[in-house]
């Protein structure tokens, strides 16, 4: 019997809990209940907020004393971190369901963020019409709008709880069987201004055998390949947009953060990178960019996205980022550079075509980069240019297959 477990805080929203616990074991599902509240709850739960504290050396007794609901919340949101995860590889739950406010909303994504991608994660919150990235991050969690707040057994709430509940319930008790035949599987970064140049590699690389997850390069996509690539989901990576570097350093709305292009070189896993987009910056509407950047060079991509032109000082900055980045590999690693233009837009007799803007990006990369740790590839195409993308897709296959003999040569030494 399939097992979900409910989380929540049940010292002040128990009667809601257990409304939902019926619910569930009616549909002939077991129920794992974890106290994730400061005090004591209305119900005996299977896992107490003692256990959950206690995953990070805390005494829930001292915390409550204290009366600080921020340290209350930081505590046991970093203890579920923990829990949940090592309950789950126990094999003590096959979903997760849980109800809250921002508090228990911010207490209870961090363990479920944790869990494997595919594993049913149900999160009901006040706060999950808007912005949620900060509860869902990289993960798969199911943000559910609870419409009124989780207070309360009332004809608006009840039906909320009920569909959450069978929602939870359909996910975990419903198997579909589906055969998938197993390929290598690569990962590869793509934006609208690189879309011809994945799209040529990726059927090529199909064509070969291979099978290729496209990330849309716009920060949480990055983010999320990167943590699948240390999860060790992938074979070889195909990093031919970076672009999102560009918004990490200058202060756009799509960056992924400062460890983007470290996944691969950690997991040792072989990889073909670019300069895709290189020539950008994001921002929303024309009238929200930052007063500083008024006289730069914008393209008005739709009415929501506006794009600016990266200047030569930021390339400079760009190159040495990503040079230093791709230094630190172990396995097998290329930079190719498309020496006619980084993106759709930075061709000749387009917006952002900047021949002193790509030759200080390209120098940079060429006289900082290490020859030792990478493989320097300079084409005279476009990046959009099928031989470039044939060519990069074609120099992943040689890296893939070589890392894969080496593997091979290891196992069989030891």
């Amino acid at each position: 019997m399939k097992t979900v477990a409910i989380v929540g805080t049940f010292d002040s929203k128990g009667e809601e809990f257990l409304y939902v616990k019926e619910i569930l074991e009616g549909l002939g599902l077991n129920t794992l209940t974890i106290h994730s509240g400061v005090f004591d709850p209305m119900f005996v739960p299977d896992v107490s907020n003692e256990e959950v504290a206690r995953e990070v050396q805390a005494d829930i007794y001292e915390i409550a004393s204290r009366k600080d609901r921020a340290l209350a919340t930081e505590v046991l949101a970093q203890g579920m971190e923990k829990l949940i995860p090592r309950l789950y590889s126990e094999g003590k739950f096959d979903g997760i369901l849980s109800f809250g406010g921002s508090g228990g909303t911010s207490i209870v994504t961090p363990g479920m963020r944790a869990l494997p991608i595919g594993v049913p994660k149900i999160m009901v919150s006040t706060v999950a019409s808007g912005n949620v990235a900060q509860y869902v991050g990289t993960s798969d969690i199911m943000m559910y709008p609870s419409v009124v707040d989780v207070s309360g057994l009332n004809s608006i709430s009840t039906r909320i709880f009920t569909n959450a509940a069978l929602a939870i319930a359909g996910m975990v008790k419903e198997e579909v069987a589906v055969t998938v035949e197993k390929k290598p599987l690569i990962a590869a970064t793509m934006f609208g201004v690189t879309t011809p140049c994945v799209n040529h590699a990726r059927e090529y690389l199909e064509k070969h055998g291979y099978e290729v997850v496209v990330f849309h390069a716009t920060g949480a996509g990055g983010k999320t390949m990167e943590r699948l690539i240390e999860s060790h989901y992938f074979d070889g990576v195909l990093d031919l947009t970076t672009t999102e570097w560009c918004d990490e350093l200058v202060g756009g709305v799509l960056n992924a953060g400062p460890h983007r292009l470290e996944a691969a070189v950690r997991a040792q896993v072989p990889q073909v990178v670019s300069t895709g987009a290189l020539d950008m910056v994001n921002f929303g509407p024309f009238d929200s960019v930052p007063e500083q950047f008024q006289n730069r060079n914008f393209y008005k991509h739709n009415p929501t996205v506006t794009l600016m032109r990266t200047t030569v000082e930021e390339n400079i900055e760009l190159g040495k980022i990503i040079a230093d980045k791709l230094n630190q590999a172990t396995s097998p690693t290329v930079l190719m550079l498309p020496l006619k233009g980084v993106s759709a837009l930075d061709v000749e007799g387009q917006p952002f075509y900047g021949m002193e803007e790509d030759k200080a990006l390209f120098d940079t990369l060429r006289t900082r980069i290490n020859k030792e740790a990478v493989e320097l590839i300079e084409m005279n195409a476009d990046i959009n240019d099928e031989q470039f993308a044939i060519a990069a897709a074609q120099k992943l296959i040689e890296l893939m297959k070589h890392s894969s003999s080496e593997t091979y040569i290891k196992e069989e030494v030891q």
